[in-house]
């Protein structure tokens, strides 16, 4: 919570606020919490927007030379 808070900008209360009440939520504070989820490597999805269903979450495509994807993750190769 709190990396997110601070690549965000805003407030851990503020980001614990809209995970109870996003209907009443600040624009901006919306904005700045998807700027920085998908500097993370998320990519938000309008209903229909890739062909595949409605809307929702994914991480965006990685490339061969990106790093290691989670699922290969282990204690030899975690940094």
């Amino acid at each position: 919570m709190e990396t997110l808070a601070g690549e965000s900008k805003l407030s851990a209360s503020t980001i614990q606020a809209l995970e109870t009440d996003v209907a009443s939520a600040d624009m901006k504070a919306l904005s700045a919490l998807r700027s920085a989820l998908e500097a993370r490597g998320l990519l938000f999805l309008a209903g229909g927007s890739d062909g595949t269903g409605g809307a929702g979450v994914r991480f965006k495509h990685w490339s061969d030379n990106e790093g290691i994807r989670p699922e290969n993750l282990n204690a030899t190769n975690d940094d």
